[in-house]
């Protein structure tokens, strides 16, 4: 589902509850709004909004560290494609068609990251393009080194290659993260409790609806923090490209 959607959906479950207690607080007869049931409510309100507090921060968390993991290894595996292509130029002349089918391949796997689709983005782990790299992977291993100089920048080559695939399989798998539906339901659930208790108590007028609404954009806001963080390639919130194009400008010299 579109995070834009779920951070709306979410929204509109706070301001409504918001406004279910607003409501409800005209119809509760007197007694129910006495000193000692506003204590009560609000120590159980309290419990409740530790528990959200405790949740929503673990959650922005993990999400930071997913896309800062992400982005840590994005730019580990630029440098280490560049090492790449310096140990086949070391190699020899006869690396140059491998070594421009790399910098062929690097400069679609840019385009498809920059075009920010996630449809376009499923071609990164499609049947095609693992049949492709392990083409590339055998053509390495086909090079018949002339001196233990080469038989060691081949075996270099083909450990550092293994290396960026297995990076790559990382990052993918790692972009396909988000809020479990069950979490999501009990977090927001949490949160709806605790609005309608504002709405419950709270006087109504046009400022206290205005502050109740900044509070549920704000709430439906961290969630779509979480949501984009937890997806590092596409959204609103992705990984910065320009380690991968600073090593495409070096591949091939």
């Amino acid at each position: 589902m579109n995070h834009l959607l779920v951070a709306f959906i979410v929204f509109l479950c706070l301001f409504g509850s918001a406004l279910l207690g607003a409501y409800v607080r005209a119809r509760l007869p007197s007694h129910h709004l006495s000193e000692d049931s506003i204590s009560v409510v609000k120590l159980a309100t309290g419990l409740i909004a530790t528990m959200s507090a405790l949740v929503l921060g673990l959650l922005v968390s993990s999400a930071k560290g997913t896309f800062d993991t992400a982005n840590n290894e994005l730019v580990s595996t630029a440098a280490k494609v560049v090492e790449f292509d310096r140990l086949l130029s070391r190699y020899g002349t006869q690396t140059d068609p491998i070594r421009q089918q790399v910098k062929q391949r690097y400069t679609e796997v840019v385009a498809l990251l920059a075009s920010r689709n996630a449809t376009l983005l499923e071609q990164l782990d499609s049947p095609q393009t693992i049949r492709s790299s392990e083409a590339l992977q055998r053509e390495i291993e086909a090079l018949a080194p002339a001196n233990d100089g080469q038989r060691a920048l081949k075996a270099q080559a083909l450990a550092l290659i293994d290396e960026v695939f297995a990076t790559r399989w990382l990052v993918l798998l790692q972009a396909h993260a988000s809020i479990p539906l069950t979490m999501l339901v009990i977090l927001v659930a949490w949160l709806s409790i605790i609005f309608g208790s504002f709405g419950l108590f709270a006087p109504r007028n046009g400022t206290v609806l205005a502050v109740l609404m900044m509070c549920a954009f704000s709430a439906s806001a961290s969630i779509l923090l979480v949501e984009e963080l937890n997806r590092p390639l596409d959204g609103l919130i992705s990984l910065s490209l320009s380690p991968m194009r600073e090593s495409l400008t070096r591949l091939g010299q």
